[in-house]
């Protein structure tokens, strides 16, 4: 039972890095450009909850929903004051100002919520005081909040497989995603089309931001920073710009890092996540299930 249990929490985990890398992964497969600036939007979507929950005293759900509806918004802010005008920039510009924007988030957040660690409300607990499934005697326990967090995973990558196959926003993406220059010529507008991914993205991190805080209920500024880097990773690892491999590469790095820390060491779980990206990228460079892109020069 207790391999069950760690795969388990691998799982959860793998959920939440698979939330967060579908953000990561739309935005690069549309605009071709890495937004390390995602991370922060997980923790001020976290920061917005806790406050309309702990402060304000509203229900987690209008909580989840507020958080949801400002990073949406910042997002679509960042992306026209910071990204928009770089449009035509080289890949190095785009990136450093990306960097700089999480920067500014990060300090920006020390500066309206201090710097000290803050206990993140339990939303998952049942009218009996329960908190989890318990079964086959107790043996194995499930909490709520693992429930909870792989079914909207699921819902999530369905939501978007669904969006970006049928809609005809999801049908401009993926039009914009091929080669942007002859969809403006087919009359889709571009800048609008990134603008709606970007505003998509955050709002998926707004949703890991609580489901990450509700698993590990410590909040700081800085919340957000290690699982965006790790599910960066995931979206790589799976293929970025696929939301199946953005999905896979999450859950997969979830298991990974659970074991890991379970049956080798808590000191070099990281280590072996890495490591174990390396291997993928040099035997399948493109991930798990991304594509092999060849260009004519």
């Amino acid at each position: 039972m207790t391999f069950l249990n760690f795969l388990i929490s691998g799982i959860s985990l793998g959920s939440i890095y698979a939330i967060i890398a579908l953000g990561y992964t739309m935005v690069y497969g549309i605009a071709k450009m890495l937004n390390f600036a995602h991370g922060d939007v997980i923790m001020v979507g976290a920061y917005i909850c806790f406050y309309a929950v702990s402060r304000f005293n509203l229900p987690p759900l209008v909580g989840v929903i507020l958080a949801m509806i400002v990073c949406t918004v910042l997002g679509m802010v960042v992306e026209r004051l910071a990204y928009k005008p770089l449009r035509q920039a080289p890949s190095l510009a785009v990136l450093i100002t990306a960097i700089g924007v999480s920067y500014f988030l990060q300090n920006t957040a020390l500066l309206l919520w201090s710097s000290n660690p803050k206990v993140f409300p339990s939303f998952f607990v049942s009218g009996s005081g329960g908190t989890g499934v318990e079964l086959f005697g107790g043996q194995l326990k499930i909490s709520y909040v693992t429930l909870f967090t792989i079914i909207i995973c699921v819902i999530i990558m369905l939501a978007l497989t669904w969006f970006t196959g049928k809609t005809k926003m999801g049908k401009a993406m993926r039009a914009c995603s091929e080669d942007k220059g002859a969809a403006q010529l087919m009359g889709i507008n571009v800048d609008a089309t990134i603008s709606m991914t970007f505003a998509i993205g955050s709002g998926l991190a707004a949703i890991a931001g609580v489901l990450l805080c509700s698993a590990y209920p410590t909040l700081v500024p800085t919340t957000g920073s290690m699982p965006g880097i790790k599910a960066f990773t995931a979206a790589v690892f799976g293929g970025i710009g696929s939301i199946p491999g953005a999905f896979l590469g999450g859950l997969l790095l979830g298991i990974i890092e659970i074991f890991a820390k379970a049956y080798i060491s808590t000191q070099l779980s990281d280590a072996v996540v890495f490591a174990v990206l390396i291997i993928v990228l040099l035997v399948k460079p493109a991930g798990l299930l991304g594509k092999q892109i060849r260009e004519k020069v």
